[in-house]
């Protein structure tokens, strides 16, 4: 019967007018029979192959995308949850926050003003032993200036009477004093 409808087919085809560029149809809108029934029984192995060979491959790929979207979707849920956890505690924790910067800010202006105090003490007995060490300086310079000023006064003295007994004394007196100066110091009675 196949034989049959092949050689009605080729022999159809034979039949087939054409004008030059190629053939052309017997009917305008529909293609030759034999072609119809070969092309329906083409189509029909394609598809029964397609079926017995690729179709489990895409139904084991389809069930393998549906596995790997569902274990997608579990992990994002089960990540949602967790980030929904950790909110929660971070809320939680959120007031205890609130206690701890109140606990340190009292612990910080409680070392602050122990530092104050500290830092106070400290400068006051800086201030003590700089004021010691000060009047000490001013005493040691207040001797020492009158030492040097007794000195002065006493160099300045010495040759104020020297210029006004040599100035007062003539030559005569003069000679007489250092006579008697002389014999005092003879005598162990020099003052």
């Amino acid at each position: 019967m196949n034989a049959a409808l092949v050689a009605a087919g080729l022999i159809q085809a034979e039949n087939v007018p054409n004008d030059g560029k190629g053939s052309v149809s017997l009917h305008p809108i529909f293609a030759p029979i034999g072609e119809l029934v070969l092309g329906g029984i083409a189509s029909l192995i394609v598809f029964a192959l397609l079926y017995k060979f690729a179709g489990p491959a895409i139904s084991k790929g389809m069930s393998d995308r549906t596995a790997r979207i569902q274990s997608d979707l579990d992990s994002s849920a089960a990540a949602r949850k967790q980030a929904e956890a950790d909110a929660a505690e971070i809320r939680a924790s959120l007031g205890d926050i609130d206690a701890e910067r109140t606990r340190l800010f009292a612990e910080a202006d409680a070392q602050a003003a122990t530092l104050l105090d500290e830092g106070r003490t400290r400068l006051d007995l800086e201030v003590a032993e700089l004021e010691t060490k000060g009047e000490a300086d001013i005493s040691a310079a207040a001797g020492r200036g009158a030492d040097d000023l007794r000195v002065d006064i006493s160099r300045f003295s010495s040759q104020a009477i020297e210029s006004s007994v040599t100035a007062s004394l003539d030559d005569a007196a003069q000679q007489d004093l250092i006579e008697a100066f002389i014999s005092r110091v003879g005598q162990g009675t020099a003052s």
